[in-house]
């Protein structure tokens, strides 16, 4: 049995956003597929992410330095033990599943958060005299990105930072296996966007059968 981390990174719901309705037919094709597997949504907009901020970086010093969890402000206790158990879910999961849509190139801030609090040395990563190394040799992870306009190629591309960051954080991690699955051009060609949102979602049910 394996467990998938479905990541979502919009205010919406699938009936008010391309991207979320789109990772819902994924998500339901994979559990079909899968029924036994163990899936975890985290809905970034309702679940705790603490920033990293002062309290973070004061508590994470103090532990450095050989203190007691509970020598911590209540403040730094609370947002450090937190940001300890969003990595150890991460690491303990064998698949991840991003939904976001592309916010000025890039996606939502609170996704921008989470991956603040799961790129950890020592869990997600670890450092040698060679550089970086990525501890997440064994799994897998796909992206679904809505956009109004067409970034995922053509003249357009370079503007897209959202699935290529992520894609970044991935190969840091050394997770193997991650794709891109695009619901785009809804707003520069909205008399098609019905079939787009179509077509995207028979890709994700495909995907879905593979992941």
């Amino acid at each position: 049995m394996a467990t998938v981390l479905y990541i979502t990174a919009h205010p919406h719901d699938h009936q008010f956003s391309y991207s979320m309705a789109v990772g819902k037919e994924f998500i339901e094709a994979y559990r079909e597929a899968n029924p036994s597997d163990e899936i975890v949504h985290l809905d970034l907009y309702k679940i705790d992410v603490p920033h990293i901020d002062l309290d973070v970086f004061n508590g994470w010093g103090k532990l450095r330095s050989g203190a007691e969890i509970g020598s911590l402000t209540a403040d730094e206790k609370a947002k450090v033990t937190r940001l300890g158990d969003i990595v150890d879910q991460y690491v303990a999961a064998d698949k991840y599943v991003y939904v976001s849509p592309m916010w000025n190139f890039s996606f939502p801030p609170v996704l921008k958060a989470y991956i603040d609090a799961i790129c950890v040395a020592g869990k997600t990563f670890k450092y040698t005299e060679q550089g970086p190394v990525g501890l997440l040799g064994t799994k897998k992870a796909i992206h679904i990105q809505a956009s109004g306009g067409i970034y995922s190629e053509g003249p357009a591309a370079g503007f897209e930072s959202g699935h290529s960051y992520l894609g970044k954080i991935m190969q840091f991690h050394g997770v193997p296996s991650f794709e891109g699955l695009f619901v785009e051009g809804m707003a520069a060609m909205p008399d098609k966007a019905d079939e787009i949102k179509a077509k995207a979602i028979e890709k994700a049910k495909e995907a879905a059968k593979r992941f």
